[in-house]
């Protein structure tokens, strides 16, 4: 791994196409003020330098587009979300969908003007279909690409608790999940926006894609253009799609190993991409590959090698160690699994330790026996105790003095950045709209919380901790997510909180996590699409308006779409009474109700703490602290190798915590794509990098999108299914069985 190289002289840029230059804007002050380009590279060779503030942004044709867009990914996302394969539909599509309607509009729409000569005049048609209207349209979208993480708790209270829970305390416990980050973004903006360091990597996919769709490009002999490439890498994906999606499902991982040896529980689970190691296997299907940890077009180098490292250390040193060291009998449990089981491997009965209340039965526990996990899962967790206290130490050793510069100093006019200077020209969101939010959101959250105390169990000062770590974490991982596009997640140690402090309570274990941990992911969400507007130069108070807008109709959307589909689909979630050929088997939402049962309704106590058997797992929060302070030691020993800085510990750790329910070959084949295009193309062919590798992202992305839509719409909605030994997917049977002697578990075809 390598330092970036200096950004190129600013005259090796060529000039933007996007919109009209600002003259004097950026030449009238010293270069010793203003830098003529950002010092990220990426950044300098990616966002223009330019911008018109006469472009209309608030328009009848954004409104109507942006609304229409949020609610079609909303509904589409979620309905796919509860599916074997979870497609996720990103904004990236609804940014090309957009396009011809939004030309549409304004040469058919009439352009006259209402209210003529009044304070209140208004046109539907204010001209041309412009960038920034397109922006705030893929703003609206991006509320309903991204899952509304709150839905599992309707999922698991409902579906897999059988449990009660009305539609209007979910859509109360959603939305202000939803917001409620909002509150304090506002007070991070002059940290994790303005700074031209505060990058935020997947914006340039974006970006590329906005300027590829809008600017005039003439083609020179030879090469293509931004749109010509574009269509062309669409084509391509839309096409291929068609395979992994429904005629050779098994192209989603390629696990040959598995084909070889067809009867060896030992291969299978070195070989299966889905249930094991994932040793020679490889995805050549786009979803597999983005399906957990986004675009690796869009990920840093330096980050990519970091997580590479961080999954070769788990899944080819700690996993197989620990199990064929028999680790917490780890023989007696399939080698990967995110499953619940006795002492001799049978699925654990959850329903006989819950008493009437809805609380843990101590005494059934007895009775039934301790719950165990497998090794692999166990540690996963223990992989997240360590994220913690790595980020922690992390930020403070290598970006303690700039936060601190930052508070004291920053932004003063000699450090301005030239992105922050174009925008400056526009009025800010005033202060006391986010206090408002904030407000607003925490009293609700309490009135309902106390309120419906029967159905959410957290009581009010469980909503106000859960609001301080949130608020408390911001910060640090926005660092990092602004900069490596990686976000360590507070999902698993603030289960161990309210664990410990508030026992045997599945709901509200889950509505605390949820309150503080995606809260502070949608902290960041709202930063980073601020950020985007930065980048494309959108008065700020437009884009709050969208966000928020977006963001509302986002959660009633999700919450609608999948209360239609559990009172729909029979047995939806349900592995042991649905049909071997139902794909509705809820993957993410398994893990989460998992977890509700280890930290919320058994408790850490019992499971990580003095009366369970994985207490050492606590070592890991150690463990944690300890390895970003020897890569401190040795970059300060060796200040000579830079190399050294960019071990970033809380992104190899961290990004881990995506298994279960992500998979081998969802890393595998990342890391892999990263690598060329991160490292190989990146180095040794920089000027086609520059020009198609964000576009090739966006391109991927959309292809994909679209027919898979299709495929369902077409195929699987008609019932239309094909069987055949390449539809099965990874083809590992075997993979799942345990190697202890004597034991034979119910998801396993044979007896081992």
């Amino acid at each position: 791994m390598e330092s970036p190289p200096p950004p190129p002289p600013r005259a090796q840029l060529k000039a933007p196409l996007l919109s009209k230059p600002i003259h004097g804007e950026i030449d009238d002050y010293p270069s010793t003020s203003v830098p003529s380009n950002s010092p990220v590279e990426q950044v300098a060779l990616t966002v223009p330098v330019a911008d018109d503030p006469s472009l209309p942004c608030l328009t009848f044709r954004m409104w109507v587009l942006g609304v229409a867009s949020c609610a079609v990914l909303s509904f589409l996302n979620q309905f796919f979300w509860y599916r074997s394969e979870p497609l996720s539909i990103t904004s990236i599509s609804a940014q090309i969908a957009v396009i011809p309607l939004g030309h549409l509009m304004a040469s058919a729409i009439t352009s006259r003007i209402f209210l003529k000569d009044t304070s209140f005049q208004f046109t539907l048609n204010p001209g041309p279909f412009n960038v920034k209207e397109h922006v705030l349209i893929t703003i609206f979208a991006s509320s309903g690409a991204g899952n509304v993480y709150a839905v599992h708790i309707v999922s698991a209270v409902k579906v897999f608790y059988k449990k009660n829970m009305t539609f209007f305390i979910s859509l109360v416990v959603i939305v202000t999940t939803q917001v409620l980050g909002y509150g304090w973004a506002g007070l991070f903006r002059k940290y994790l926006v303005e700074p031209a360091a505060m990058w935020w990597p997947y914006n340039l996919v974006q970006v590329s894609l906005f300027r590829a769709l809008h600017e005039k490009e003439e083609r020179q002999r030879g090469r293509l253009t931004r749109n010509q490439f574009f269509l062309i890498a669409f084509i391509c994906s839309f096409a291929y799609y068609v395979f992994p999606g429904y005629l050779f499902k098994m192209l989603t991982s390629v696990s040959w190993i598995c084909w070889v040896f067809p009867n060896s529980v030992l291969a299978q689970q070195i070989g299966s991409g889905m249930h094991g190691l994932g040793i020679a296997t490889i995805g050549l299907d786009w979803s597999s590959v983005c399906a957990y940890l986004g675009s690796p077009l869009a990920s840093p180098w330096f980050a990519t090698a970091n997580i590479g490292v961080g999954f070769f250390l788990l899944m080819y040193v700690i996993t197989p160690v620990t199990y064929w060291l028999d680790v917490y009998n780890a023989k007696t449990f399939p080698i990967f699994s995110d499953g619940l089981f006795t002492s001799k491997g049978l699925r654990y009965n959850i329903s006989t330790i819950i008493d009437s209340h809805f609380q843990f039965d101590a005494n059934a526990y007895e009775k039934e026996g301790p719950l165990y996990l497998s090794t692999f899962f166990a540690m996963t967790y223990g992989l997240s105790f360590a994220s913690l206290t790595a980020t922690i130490v992390h930020v403070l050793l290598f970006h303690g003095r700039e936060i601190l510069e930052m508070s004291k100093m920053a932004f003063r006019e000699e450090r301005m950045d030239v992105h922050t200077r174009l925008m400056s020209r526009y009025k800010q969101v005033p202060q006391w709209w986010f206090v408002c939010i904030l407000v607003v959101n925490v009293a609700l959250t309490i009135f309902a919380c106390e309120y419906y105390i029967d159905q959410l169990q957290l009581p009010w000062w469980g909503v106000l901790l859960a609001c301080g770590i949130a608020f408390s974490f911001t910060l640090p991982i926005g660092i990092l997510k602004a900069t490596t596009n990686q976000t360590p997640g507070l999902n698993v140690i603030t289960e161990y909180i309210i664990g410990y402090l508030y026992p045997g309570r599945p709901v509200a274990n889950m509505c605390f996590k949820v309150y503080g941990f995606i809260s502070m992911k949608q902290a960041l969400n709202f930063l980073q699409d601020f950020k985007l507007g930065h980048y494309m130069k959108i008065p700020p108070k437009a884009m709050f308006m969208a966000q928020v807008v977006g963001t509302l109709e986002s959660a009633i959307v999700h919450l609608g779409t999948a209360w239609w589909l559990m009172d729909t689909i029979p047995d939806i979630c349900d592995r042991a009474k649905m049909s071997p050929e139902s794909p509705w088997t809820c993957p993410s939402d398994h893990v989460f109700y998992d977890a509700s049962v280890v930290w919320g309704l058994i408790g850490p106590r019992r499971i990580f703490g003095n009366l369970g058997t994985y207490s050492a797992i606590n070592w890991f929060f150690l463990l944690g602290a300890i390895a970003p302070l020897l890569v401190w030691i040795a970059h300060r020993a060796f200040p000579g190798h830079q190399w050294i800085r960019l071990i970033n510990i809380p992104i190899m750790i961290s990004a881990l915590g995506q298994m279960p329910p992500a998979t081998a070959v969802n890393y595998t084949t990342w890391v892999l794509v990263g690598f060329v295009s991160g490292f190989v193309v990146y180095r040794y062919r920089r000027g086609w990098w520059q020009r198609h590798n964000y576009i090739l992202s966006g391109a991927l992305d959309a292809g994909l999108a679209f027919m898979g839509v299709l495929l369902y719409l077409c195929l699987e909605f008609e019932g239309i299914k094909l069987s055949w030994w390449g539809n099965k997917l990874d083809g590992c049977t075997l993979a799942s069985c345990p190697t202890a002697h004597g034991v034979a578990v119910d998801h396993c075809p044979i007896s081992s």
